[in-house]
């Protein structure tokens, strides 16, 4: 059998669903040919294979590439000075937001810097990601809430596909926040989302999916079911920030339209958890953010483990909540604040995430067909992965099939 790239002398963590933790195979050998995952299994069971490259693994661990399936990552400035006045004075993140701070500071910098001040800036953030070795990321718009910024900043995303090896799905968030120009008017700006923002973004073809923020400090069930109605003319998916600070029964709005995913949750109640089930939603967990506001009301991990239901773990890598560009971190915060095991913090970041991303069917796996994206590590358990902070990088990196 013909093959690019031989890898072998490695264990294996497929993440495959299964009995087997992180669904191993002990001294494993894995075949790539045409960007896919060609064989994978144990080496003394493997056919012969003529390569035209064949790396000895050393006894160290391959694992699907990591993927970050909810960030903000572009923006214009940074909001430094915010956390020190909740650092100083207590303030919290609402106060500072109804003072003419949070998410709408951040769209007046965002509006104002140029496409290469965006690129660039948000060049550094995915570049940092890619180092710890995640192969595929999400990046949501959500920082312009007008046509012309929205569509810049959902073109610089795709435009990052080509930038660094690494894949990026875009989801428009105009439900992010109400900008100024709609100050007291939120009926309105659903109608300019619905009416002007959306069929732009989908004829240009530049969203993978639709995000919206329903939230106490966002916007209501009944806006947001009418961005979904509008979401499902234009035939994209849909996912939610929910239950962050409040419950709004966000979660079920969003699992009831056969949503892709429910991210934040804290607020979650276990009864809503059935529900997310049917409908086979992912829960995406963003302990950064409960990190950086300090918050107290945990997600209700038990009773979504009970339950079976995927979680997904992500980095929500943006400036206000979760300046975190740091994949790993997240997976140790998931485990630390929220009490995943480490095999929870890696499925999540992996086969879960994908699923979060409509992509399971080609990443987040190591088995045949799969997009060939994969990391080499030399430790001795994947659980390394989320016990160590800024401890360890990836000796090799694979993206579709090219080597990093």
């Amino acid at each position: 059998m013909q093959a690019e790239w031989l890898i072998h002398h490695v264990n294996i963590a497929t993440m495959q669903p299964g009995n087997k933790p992180y669904g191993t195979i002990v001294d494993g050998l894995l075949a790539i040919a045409d960007g896919k995952i060609a064989w994978v299994g144990p080496r003394s069971e493997a056919p012969t294979f003529d390569a035209r490259n064949t790396i000895d693994g050393n006894g160290g661990w391959l694992t699907p590439g990591l993927i970050d399936c909810h960030t903000h990552l572009i923006y214009g400035g940074n909001r430094a000075a915010e956390f020190e006045q909740r650092q100083q004075g207590g303030a919290s993140y609402a106060a500072i937001a109804a003072n003419g701070g949070g998410i709408n500071s951040t769209v007046i910098a965002t509006r104002n810097a140029s496409i290469h001040e965006l690129m660039t800036s948000a060049q550094q953030r995915l570049a940092s990601l890619q180092r710890e070795g995640v192969t595929t990321v999400e990046i949501k718009s959500g920082y312009g809430l007008d046509l012309e910024t929205e569509l810049r900043m959902l073109r610089i995303a795709r435009a990052l596909n080509e930038q660094l090896p690494i894949t990026t799905q875009t989801t428009y968030l105009g439900a992010h926040a109400i900008p100024a120009e709609f100050k007291d008017r939120p009926d309105d700006y659903i109608d300019f989302i619905c009416n002007e923002v959306l069929p732009a973004v989908a004829a240009e073809q530049l969203a993978d999916a639709v995000d919206l923020f329903c939230e106490s400090v966002g916007f209501s069930v009944k806006q947001c079911e009418k961005i979904i109605h509008c979401t499902k003319q234009h035939g994209l998916p849909i996912k939610g920030h929910v239950e962050q600070l409040s419950y709004l029964g966000g979660a079920k709005m969003i699992a009831t339209a056969n949503g892709l995913s429910v991210d934040h949750l804290e607020y979650l109640p276990a009864s809503d958890i059935k529900i997310l089930k049917q409908h086979n939603t992912v829960a995406v967990l963003l302990p950064a953010a409960f990190y950086y506001l300090r918050e107290t009301q945990l997600p209700p991990i038990e009773a979504m483990r009970s339950a079976q239901l995927p979680m997904a773990v992500a980095t929500d890598c943006n400036p206000g909540s979760a300046p975190l560009a740091s994949l790993l971190t997240a997976m140790n915060m998931g485990c630390v604040l929220f009490g995943l095991t480490p095999e929870e913090a890696l499925r999540g970041t992996t086969i879960h995430a994908a699923q979060a991303l409509n992509l399971q069917q080609q990443k987040g796996q190591l088995a045949p067909g799969f997009d060939a994206d994969l990391l080499l590590w030399q430790i001795d358990s994947p659980a390394e992965l989320s016990d160590a902070i800024n401890m360890h990088r990836p000796k090799q990196i694979w993206v579709s099939g090219q080597h990093v």
